[in-house]
């Protein structure tokens, strides 16, 4: 595997030796101090260019700059996924030896977001402050009503997960847990974290640093949430997510000073048992 210097090399040649790239950003895990170093980080590269077109739908072009790749997409070259449009052009590139580059290529001014970022290359020496705020990706206070919000839909949508699993209808109750219902409880989980920890730390996205940041035995029971198609792990994986959600739920209302709403919680747990005992 290339060494992350033998990678910023081919980077920042690609770039020096092209008169039409004038500036190199790299944003993402590489660039944030809080993020842990591993094997797997991409590198999330931007050049700022004259001219964008040489550049379009040339892999040929990327491939001789970084080696060619195993894979790769071009979102601005797909129809099934509707492209950006936005005049920038992608290349994500996965190579044989594991590495990967995502590279923007964009002819518009660097426009300063707050997100961690690290300028590589400025050929003209009038790239912008890059405003770089250390709490960009951190988790943020939510308001009382986003929390209520947050319960009523994580309950509600758990009554379409029970019809689901009852009707065995799997394919549909995995989205509607895995994607509605989940969403709502990372979200909860990540307010509990942040809580926690005065909203100083990032839970990652999809919340994969909850680890870290959770209370005791929360993410062991957030694993417990997790599971295969069979109908009676599927219904055990809804219930520990209903009584996971509650608990940090409460966690949060009582460090917020907000109100939980316990009928609410109540109500859908009745139903989720009535269903699965079939006993309406």
């Amino acid at each position: 595997m290339r060494t992350p210097e033998a990678m910023f090399k081919l980077i920042l040649d690609a770039a020096e030796g092209d008169d039409n790239i004038r500036a190199v950003l790299m944003s993402g895990s590489r660039a944030d101090p809080d993020c842990p170093a591993d094997r797997y980080q991409d590198f999330d590269i931007v050049y700022f260019v004259r001219d964008v077109l040489p550049y379009w739908d040339n892999l040929p072009w990327a491939a001789a700059q970084f080696g060619a790749p195993a894979l790769a997409q071009r979102p601005e070259s797909m129809r099934l996924i509707p492209p950006d449009a936005n005049g920038d052009y992608v290349y994500l590139m996965l190579f044989p030896d594991g590495n990967r580059i995502d590279l923007r290529l964009t002819a518009k001014p660097y426009e300063p977001t707050g997100e961690p970022a690290v300028l590589l290359l400025d050929k003209d020496g009038t790239f912008p402050a890059l405003g770089v705020q250390p709490e960009h990706w951190h988790v943020r206070r939510p308001e009382e009503k986003h929390f209520s919000d947050c319960c009523n839909e994580f309950h509600w949508c758990l009554n379409n997960v029970a019809k689901g699993i009852a009707r065995d209808e799997i394919p549909y109750a995995m989205e509607q847990f895995h994607c509605y219902v989940r969403d709502m409880l990372t979200r909860m989980l990540s307010w509990c974290a942040g809580a926690r920890h005065g909203f100083s730390v990032s839970v990652g996205k999809s919340g994969k640093y909850l680890k870290k940041y959770l209370p005791a035995g929360f993410y062991r029971r957030l694993l417990d949430t997790y599971s295969d198609a069979e109908p009676e792990r599927f219904w055990a994986a809804a219930f520990a997510a209903l009584d996971l959600f509650g608990d940090a739920a409460r966690d949060v209302a009582g460090q917020l000073s907000f109100a939980y709403d316990e009928a609410e919680e109540q109500a859908i747990r009745r139903y989720m048992e009535q269903v699965r005992a079939a006993s309406f």
